[in-house]
């Protein structure tokens, strides 16, 4: 299936073709949900989404490597280094990293602006010194370029029924909503990292500050007033999703199936969230693959439909 992907898309250099498929390899590993939802693009579009894909988490990987010996300094330093291997690889110069071969490749093909991935490594090194975010404003402008340039590169391969800019704002909204409904599912990991994503005005609007936090984390037991501070942010995050929702129908056709998959099997983990009751610093809320296959498989249909 994989190599009628990459001939769908054109790509015919064995180089090219084998760092698109070391990207796919990611994505399928540690997107599942995501990985599930490109099944429904067409064959030709999937490569460079995983490209994408696997240029983000190398990124994070580099962020979150707290091995022994592995400094905030030294992280820096690799972000740095990927970054001058990104624009080399941009420039069209030879690389060693497969991940930036098919990134750089899909960023040529696709005419995507280098700020783009500026700003995402930006937000990236934010998280080797930044640990908490006062406000949502602040939060924003650090998803901005953590989440919402992600949307904004997938943009040209999705396509658009119109105007691009005119979808620009969905897709913004899209990559916040997914990323604040990771921040609200893995508070206990984040803690865990020394780091605290959930604004602190908003926590302490309802009595909550990183040290209750820490110590539902530690004790597994809840509290009423983070369970409130939670709804409020789940509501929050909600209304972020019905932005991203408007945009759906802004998108070529045969791209709609793949995000609207995406976007309510990443919105059914902000509903488990709820269902939870809000008791999630020491449990991952996950969706089953049973109901992943159950929301991907009438949008199978769909994405047929669309491309005859």
């Amino acid at each position: 299936m994989s190599a009628r992907e990459l001939g769908a898309a054109g790509i015919d250099d064995p180089v090219a073709r084998a760092a698109y498929l070391r990207c796919r390899e990611i994505n399928a590993s540690y997107g599942r949900t995501f990985f599930l939802a490109t099944r429904l693009l067409t064959p030709g579009r999937r490569p460079s989404v995983h490209a994408l894909y696997g240029f983000a988490r190398l990124a994070d990987e580099i962020v979150d490597d707290t091995a022994v010996g592995h400094t905030p300094a030294q992280r820096a330093a690799a972000l740095d280094g990927l970054e001058r291997e990104l624009k080399a690889g941009l420039a069209g110069e030879p690389g060693r990293n497969p991940v930036i071969t098919a990134v750089a490749h899909t960023a040529r093909r696709y005419r995507l602006a280098p700020d783009l991935f500026t700003d995402f490594l930006a937000s990236m090194r934010l998280d080797l010194r930044v640990t908490e975010y006062r406000d949502l404003a602040a939060l924003r402008e650090y998803m901005y370029g953590s989440a919402a340039v992600i949307g904004l590169q997938m943009l040209p391969v999705f396509g658009t029924v119109g105007p691009r800019e005119e979808a620009e704002p969905a897709a913004i909204a899209l990559g916040e909503a997914f990323q604040l409904t990771n921040f609200l599912r893995d508070i206990g990991e984040d803690l865990d990292r020394g780091r605290l994503y959930l604004p602190t005005e908003e926590l302490a609007a309802f009595g909550v500050d990183r040290a209750l936090l820490t110590w539902c984390r530690r004790t597994g037991r809840a509290d009423q007033r983070v369970r409130r501070a939670l709804a409020h942010l789940a509501a929050y995050t909600y209304s972020i999703y019905r932005d991203a929702k408007r945009g759906v129908a802004l998108l070529e056709p045969v791209s709609r199936p793949c995000v609207a998959t995406a976007l309510t099997l990443y919105r059914e983990i902000l509903d488990g969230i709820v269902a939870a009751d809000y008791d999630v610093l020491d449990r991952r809320i996950v969706v089953s693959r049973q109901r992943r296959l159950a929301v991907a498989l009438p949008s199978l249909g769909r994405a047929v439909l669309a491309r005859l």
